[in-house]
């Protein structure tokens, strides 16, 4: 509406101002003197009214546009005096300014709340100017991990510590990489990871750094501690009976020796318990061989063999047995030209020992099957599946099953899971368990 009452002002002084001068055009021709003066001092008049009409509304926008060039948007516009249409143009000048002092406020409210977020957590946060080193911003934790004071500056960890800022500055770690440096009293182990960003000309490296130490100490002390624990169990679960059973015999034979008229020795009882200690010791010697079989697994023979292959191998192996206890095996290959780099013993021995315990699990169902899958998926991993619908894993023990040496069998050493584990993590992949109880389990084993 503001902008329709200015072009009618405006075109309203324009139309006056030709009037007035053909006027004067008139006058001029007819040789009208008193009337020449008078309106030409009337179109001098019109003239410089028209001017001003123009030249105060473009000087009110010169001077915001000034104010927005430096970034003044604390200044204030009379809306109350003046003419009506400056007043409005001083209206809209203010809603603006007003607008984006908000906006602002907003983003330094955020800007804030994001620095204190970034300011509690213990991952070392850094962005610095990669031609100049000056510091863009920079958290606590980045100075407490590397053990250095404030710096505004990364020249200042060169001067002082030319082989930490190679390691951090200078080394690119485009993806997270675990590393070890050198602190003044220690060597801690730390993930880092950077990346390079522009902004306008200027390019800018980040780096985000996090003390693990602390992390995979506490991983290995919850491992040993399950560990222990297990192995705990197991170990008394053997060497209880047998002192128990030791003991007795003893006094048995002591009250034989000094007495033996009375009570006379029973060979077949001394036979029977010595015999059943000997079971306990071989099962004991047992559980001792499995533990080092577990820790033997460190190296692999890697060779490209195709997955269809290492099906064909376990089917001819296994297929006639399992199906021979009436459980039905598949095996499927979404492409025959699959292929891994894998040491196939090691595959294989993962593949037999997650067959076995679904045979196990589905073995006193109606309708027992067993489905081996092998495919790619999203992500272009390679998933081999071992699917069965067997009694499922209950949810309680599900996060222990991959624990050396926990079972929940009555004859199993609880070796098993936690060596297919160990094999996945040397060929850098991982094995996902997914169970309901009552309806099946599925191991997807991904590389």
């Amino acid at each position: 509406m503001n902008y329709r009452a200015y072009i009618f002002k405006l075109f309203l002084r324009i139309l006056i101002t030709i009037a007035a001068i053909l006027g004067l055009i008139y006058v001029i021709y007819t040789d009208r003197i008193a009337y020449t003066i008078v309106i030409s001092i009337v179109v001098f008049y019109l003239f410089i009214n028209t001017y001003s009409f123009l030249k105060r509304r473009f000087v009110a926008m010169e001077d915001f546009f000034e104010a927005v060039k430096y970034r003044d948007f604390s200044r204030w516009f009379p809306e109350d005096r003046g003419p009506k249409d400056i007043r409005y143009l001083y209206t809209g000048f203010n809603n603006i300014n007003r607008t984006i002092k908000e906006i602002n406020s907003q983003n330094q409210a955020q800007y804030v709340y994001l620095q204190k977020i970034l300011e509690m957590v213990d991952i070392g946060i850094i962005a610095y100017n990669l031609e100049s080193g000056d510091v863009l911003w920079s958290n606590d934790s980045f100075g407490d991990i590397l053990d250095v004071p404030s710096f505004k500056n990364i020249r200042f960890i060169e001067s002082r510590k030319p082989e930490l800022f190679n390691t951090i500055f200078e080394t690119y770690h485009r993806e997270p990489d675990s590393i070890s440096i050198a602190l003044q009293n220690e060597t801690i182990k730390i993930l880092i990871s950077d990346t390079v960003f522009q902004v306008e000309s200027d390019a800018f490296k980040l780096i985000v750094i996090q003390n693990i130490d602390d992390t995979l100490n506490k991983n290995e002390s919850e491992s040993w501690k399950k560990l222990l624990s297990v192995m705990t169990h197991e170990i008394m679960n053997s060497i209880t009976p047998i002192t128990s059973l030791a003991d007795t015999l003893q006094q048995n034979l002591q009250i034989a020796i000094e007495n033996p008229k009375a009570t006379p020795l029973e060979l077949e009882d001394l036979n029977s318990g010595i015999k059943t200690i000997k079971n306990r010791s071989e099962g004991l010697l047992k559980f001792a061989k499995t533990y080092r079989s577990l820790s033997k697994v460190t190296q692999l023979n890697l060779q490209t063999v195709r997955i269809i292959d290492v099906f064909n191998n376990i089917q001819q192996l296994m297929q006639p047995s399992i199906e021979a206890k009436q459980i039905k095996i598949t095996f499927e290959v979404t492409s025959e030209k699959l292929e891994l780099d894998m040491d196939t013993h090691l595959i294989e021995q993962v593949l037999i020992n997650l067959i076995l315990n679904a045979v196990d699990a589905c073995k006193h169902l109606e309708f027992p099957k067993i489905k081996v899958t092998a495919s790619q998926n999203k992500n272009r991993n390679i998933v081999i599946k071992v699917i069965d619908n067997g009694s499922g894993i209950p949810k309680d023990i599900l996060e222990n099953i991959f624990v050396p040496f926990f079972t929940s069998k009555a004859t199993g050493s609880g070796i098993g899971l936690s060596l297919c584990k160990q094999i996945m993590l040397l060929h850098k992949g991982r094995i996902i368990v997914k169970s309901i109880e009552g309806e099946g389990s599925v191991f997807s084993l991904v590389f």
